[in-house]
């Protein structure tokens, strides 16, 4: 028996019931520390989780910061598209008319600039009265720019000269602008590229291109032409043309629109040539356009008038 119980004092017999729990406190210690430093457990304390960043490469915690603005950060609102432009009354298409001799046409978008037109849209015809518009708003502009208002009287000699076409009044005006000199202003002012000055002939002779016309247009549209004072007056009076030379291009449209297109169109029998050239230039919202014609002199105004007015007609989209 004593030697029995020597046996148990060195160990041997069975382990006692508190020893076993205080073995298995120790474990789940163990177990829930280890948890805390775990990276990415639930139970990750502040410090493992400073730990764990500090580990990380530069790289690292570079994308996890951007990850995380990201997160926060609301999304950029979706470009709103750009809102389309109405189309022109026209359309570029090739003609085929049963028109005797030439003819050329050119329109320009006012919003964009963009100029379409006919191939020889660049081939120059004389102008006759249509370069009378340019004539009133140089003489109107220089006035402004030299602190000047024109007479009433200058004023309605100016109204004869866009409604009525005034040829006495027009060569006065063209006299007080210098002559050639006005139009070396307006190929320079209205950035012509086609057109040319006739030397010591008159203005009736100055070569344009129904490409420079509806650059002339625009020129007059802008304010460029005739200045920020007198553009609005230039334009109505423009719209007031009567008499013969109330043809062309807004004839084509209806009678509503045609009110608010401002025109100036000439024409001439050149007996040097032997032709009649007739020519059109048209301001509306949007756009200005250019059309000229020349044929046999036999065959007389009318047919130059009607043919410009024809050839806008096939131009217009449907509906316009």
């Amino acid at each position: 028996m004593a030697g029995n119980r020597r046996a148990d004092r060195r160990g041997g017999g069975e382990t006692s019931p508190l020893r076993l729990i205080a073995v298995a406190v120790i474990l789940i210690g163990l177990v829930l520390v280890s948890l805390r430093l775990l990276p990415g457990s639930p139970f990750e304390s502040a410090a493992a989780a400073k730990w764990g960043d500090a580990g990380a490469t530069t790289s690292d915690r570079s994308t996890n910061a951007a990850t995380d603005r990201s997160a926060r950060q609301p999304a950029p609102p979706s470009p709103s598209p750009s809102p389309s432009l109405t189309p022109l009354p026209f359309q570029a298409k090739d003609l085929d008319l049963d028109i005797e001799g030439w003819y050329s046409w050119s329109v320009l978008d006012r919003r964009t600039g963009k100029i379409i037109g006919s191939k020889n849209m660049g081939e120059t015809s004389t102008t006759a009265s249509l370069i009378k518009s340019w004539i009133v708003a140089d003489y109107l502009r220089r006035a402004a720019e030299a602190g000047q208002t024109p007479s009433d009287a200058k004023l309605a000699d100016a109204t004869r000269i866009i409604r009525d076409s005034d040829n006495t009044r027009a060569e006065q005006f063209y006299n007080s602008v210098g002559r050639d000199a006005s139009i070396r202003r307006l190929l320079s002012m209205c950035k012509l590229t086609d057109s040319s000055v006739a030397p010591d002939k008159g203005w009736s002779r100055t070569a344009l291109s129904p490409r420079d016309t509806a650059r002339l247009g625009n020129c007059i549209a802008t304010g460029t032409a005739a200045g920020p004072k007198w553009t609005k007056w230039l334009l109505n009076e423009m719209k007031l043309v009567r008499g013969a030379g109330d043809f062309g291009i807004r004839k084509a449209f209806p009678p509503a629109q045609q009110k608010q297109i401002a025109i100036k169109n000439g024409w001439i029998d050149r007996t040097a040539e032997q032709e009649m050239h007739i020519n059109c230039l048209a301001i509306g919202d949007t756009w200005t356009m250019g059309v000229m014609v020349r044929y046999p002199i036999n065959m007389g105004y009318e047919y130059g008038m009607k043919n410009c007015q024809k050839i806008t007609e096939a131009l217009l989209r449907p509906g316009t």
